[in-house]
């Protein structure tokens, strides 16, 4: 069943590193140099939040716009850090004429890092934010069906508590699943948390994965499925529902911290997703966004 997802490793790889801010081998945090990474012109300033006098805590939507449409965008109450922190960037002008700077077909769609303002083509992006992080906010509730709305991080061997990145994020595209495919993920999703919690098969798995032996890696994975202290994590049956019906990325659950979804819009998604891209996911013609602050 391994054609499912071509190896192990292209799963596991996805789950510790794709939202990894471009993650590197140096242990420390992705600073901005020096510099306001919130610049706001007038414009951002006047239009960027459209309830007037009002608190933040007053909105209770977003409004999404870009070139293809709009997504309107509930935030969940149940992830109250991550929620505060959007808004609060959203009240500011922050994401004004950001990038979707990475978008891959049947997968997601990201943006938010501010080093993607007015950056050329060719520019690598997905190092930038503003300087902090946010704790993890996992509920088992929350999940990554089609159109959920999560934060950014960078890897767990750097960030092993999983904390989000202060302004990038993804929004969910994906695809239906099987039964099948779900069965395996289940085994994959499992085996990885048996490796992560074992440092002599995760350094094996490493080493594996720089001399890209896929056939290794596979039979690594195989192995610890065997092991008798093997524990499957099973998927919820609501979620599996979910995924089966809706679509998904259901390999990102717990991994990161879902925090909205799209309510209005998820025709814009689909949209975005099929743009044109480089070798880095970046889309040849830039797509930029607004986000505005919606009460109702």
């Amino acid at each position: 069943m391994k054609n499912i997802f071509k190896t192990s490793s292209i799963l596991f790889f996805i789950i510790i590193s794709l939202f990894a801010c471009n993650d590197t081998n140096e242990k420390k945090e992705v600073q901005p140099e020096n510099k306001n990474v919130v610049e706001q012109t007038g414009d951002n300033q006047s239009n960027s939040n459209e309830i007037k006098g009002a608190k933040i805590e007053d909105a209770n939507f977003i409004v999404l716009e870009t070139e293809f449409g709009n997504m309107k965008i509930k935030l969940y109450d149940e992830t109250p850090k991550h929620k505060k922190n959007f808004l609060k960037l959203a009240s500011e002008g922050f994401f004004n004429d950001l990038l979707f700077h990475r978008v891959i077909k049947d997968f997601m769609i990201q943006g938010g890092d501010p080093d993607s303002k007015n950056a050329t083509q060719g520019t690598m992006l997905g190092n930038g934010g503003p300087g902090y992080q946010i704790e993890a906010e996992f509920n088992d509730s929350l999940f990554h069906k089609k159109g959920v709305i999560a934060a950014a991080r960078e890897g767990d061997r750097i960030n092993p508590e999983k904390k989000s990145s202060g302004s990038q994020f993804y929004i969910v595209q994906g695809k239906k699943y099987t039964d099948e495919e779900l069965n395996y993920m289940e085994e994959q999703s499992s085996a990885q948390s048996y490796i992560l919690n074992h440092e002599d098969i995760f350094m094996q798995l490493q080493e594996l994965q720089n001399k890209r032996d896929n056939s290794a890696i596979d039979k690594l994975f195989d192995d610890v499925i065997n092991k008798k202290d093997f524990v499957l994590i099973k998927i919820p049956d609501f979620k599996r529902t979910a995924y089966k019906e809706i679509g998904g990325t259901p390999f990102l659950d717990n991994n990161y911290t879902v925090f909205g979804e799209v309510i209005e819009g998820l025709d814009v998604i689909d949209k975005i997703a099929n743009a044109q891209t480089d070798k880095n996911d970046r889309p040849t013609k830039d797509i930029k966004m607004k986000i505005k602050l919606v009460k109702e």
